[in-house]
């Protein structure tokens, strides 16, 4: 059995992650920290899991992490990396939610993220867990930077393109919505019942955090510096993230038999026939991706459509494909579940 360690266990990460653990026939959960909630029983606080785990949410100092196989932290940014180098040392594998590893110019980082990084030296030897394309590297890490939730959908939609040459990425561009769960837990005046619901808002076009997350990964595969518009939205809905994406093609492609041929071996990528429009209702659980590639009036124009669980394969589902890979298991294990409908 796997020992595992969850930090942050209050977020809603930190919960879905032990929603789909305690489902997962290889692990044993071994400890969940929280500072607030130290001494409390989990099941008290997510009463979803009762009769699925008994443990206390522990206090970090005292929850002998080291004693674990692998630590999830699902934690605002800046803690992983204040942990990572101790863990580490003790032989203990890391897969950070966060952003603490993602991008691997630092300055970069601290530009965005608006902090000093902690172990600057952990940044390179972190490996980008986005299974579809890093799976061998997944395979031998000790450190995994799991990807955000926007970079996951957006990536997967323009990534056969890139790879075929086919299409200008000078000029890209990511029309991407998220539900509020992508706000994290904490109060917020945004995200509350009365401000967000029945409202549909753009945010952080100037630039956001997961812009030089996303241009890294394109710009990885293309082997050169790509041009993306990026722009988030929030929509009135609790989990989802719909990326609705365009890109000049330059080349005569059958794009569904381009994404079709990339995605016919990968367990959580599914592409939809040709004409259908995938709703985030259509993964709400799940650890899919599904997509649907359209050529409006056979122009000039891609349009990739992209949805994701913001909370799953956004976030906990693909950390714990990471982990499956990791450890030689097979990559669906604990989360292959059936889609939530309606």
């Amino acid at each position: 059995m796997i020992k595992v360690g969850i930090v942050g266990g209050t977020g809603y990460t930190g919960v879905e992650l032990l929603r789909l653990l305690v489902q997962h026939p290889k692990v044993k959960i071994k400890a969940i920290t929280s500072r607030g909630e130290a001494g409390m029983d989990v099941a008290e606080l997510f009463t979803n899991l009762r009769g699925h785990i008994d443990l206390k949410f522990s206090d970090p100092a005292l929850a002998k992490l080291d004693r674990c196989d692998v630590v999830f932290f699902a934690t605002p940014n800046g803690i992983a990396m204040q942990q990572a180098e101790s863990l580490l040392q003790a032989g203990v594998k890391i897969i950070d939610l966060a952003a603490d590893f993602r991008i691997r110019d630092v300055a970069l980082w601290e530009k965005w993220y608006g902090m000093q990084h902690a172990c600057p030296h952990l940044v390179a030897e972190a490996v980008y867990g986005l299974p579809e394309i890093n799976r061998d590297e997944v395979k031998n890490a000790r450190l995994i930077a799991n990807p955000g939730c926007y970079p996951t959908a957006v990536q997967l939609g323009f990534l056969p393109l890139i790879e075929a040459d086919a299409i200008d990425i000078d000029h890209l561009i990511a029309d991407v919505k998220s539900g509020v769960s992508g706000a994290g837990r904490k109060a917020e005046v945004h995200t509350l019942h009365a401000e967000a619901s029945d409202n549909f808002k753009a945010y952080g076009v100037p630039g956001h955090r997961h812009l030089p997350e996303i241009k890294q990964g394109l710009s990885r595969v293309a082997k050169r510096p790509v041009g993306l518009t990026f722009v988030p939205h929030l929509v009135p809905m609790i989990r989802g993230i719909h990326a609705t994406l365009y890109a000049r093609l330059t080349k005569n492609i059958d794009l569904q038999a381009l994404y079709e041929k990339r995605y016919q071996n990968e367990a959580f990528v599914d592409v939809l026939p040709g004409g259908k429009h995938p709703e985030t209702r259509s993964v709400r659980g799940s650890n899919l991706c599904r997509i649907a590639v359209h050529q409006p009036q056979n122009g000039d124009t891609a349009v990739i459509l992209s949805v994701t669980d913001n909370l799953v394969k956004g976030a906990a589902g693909q950390a714990i494909q990471n982990m499956n890979i990791l450890f030689g298991l097979p990559e669906t294990t604990g989360i292959n579940q059936v889609p939530l409908l309606p």
